[in-house]
């Protein structure tokens, strides 16, 4: 099993805890963790991007001209997609870019990405992390106390909302 030693919030180090091993053991499976990245990824696109086709564009009801006689190309209105101003062909639509993955892959990927970081040494525990009102500067505070630098996620074992707003303002805290 995988320990690790609990960091006061003043930076010193305490008692060792142990890892759940089926966690924090598990094999590293690169190419389901970029799977799921990439799900979740495509999943925050908003895919609101949308343009008008030649039905949708204002006006263009009436025949330009008659059908015959003036020598010109037959143009039945003003708001086909070669004119300036008309519909546009193959433009893009709104539309959900969300890709299903199931619940076990996402576990998995987690477990994964939780052993490959305890592997590297790069999983702190600090006990009792908590403000008594939300200030960002209390938070930086204690990431400077315990030394921790980079991308962090933060996990609680609760919900709390001077933590989450005490933090929502940092870069690389997630």
């Amino acid at each position: 099993m995988t320990s690790v030693s609990v960091i006061t919030p003043s930076g010193k180090g305490g008692r060792d805890v142990e890892l759940p091993g089926e966690i924090f053991e598990s094999g590293v499976n690169i190419p389901l963790m970029h799977q799921v990245v990439v799900a979740q990824e495509a999943a925050a696109r908003q895919g609101t991007h949308a343009t008008k086709t030649r039905g949708m564009v204002r006006g263009g009801g009436k025949k330009p001209y008659r059908q015959k006689g003036t020598g010109r190309a037959r143009q039945g209105s003003i708001r086909a997609p070669h004119y300036a101003g008309g519909g546009i062909v193959w433009g893009p639509h709104p539309r959900d870019f969300a890709v299903k993955v199931p619940k076990k892959m996402r576990a998995a990927a987690l477990r994964s990405a939780l052993s490959d970081r305890a592997k590297e040494d790069r999983v702190a525990v600090i006990d009792e992390v908590s403000f008594e009102v939300p200030k960002t500067k209390e938070a930086l505070e204690l990431m400077r106390a315990v030394d921790i630098q980079g991308s962090v996620l933060l996990v609680l074992d609760g919900r709390d909302d001077n933590v989450e707003r005490s933090i929502r303002n940092i870069p690389r805290i997630h």
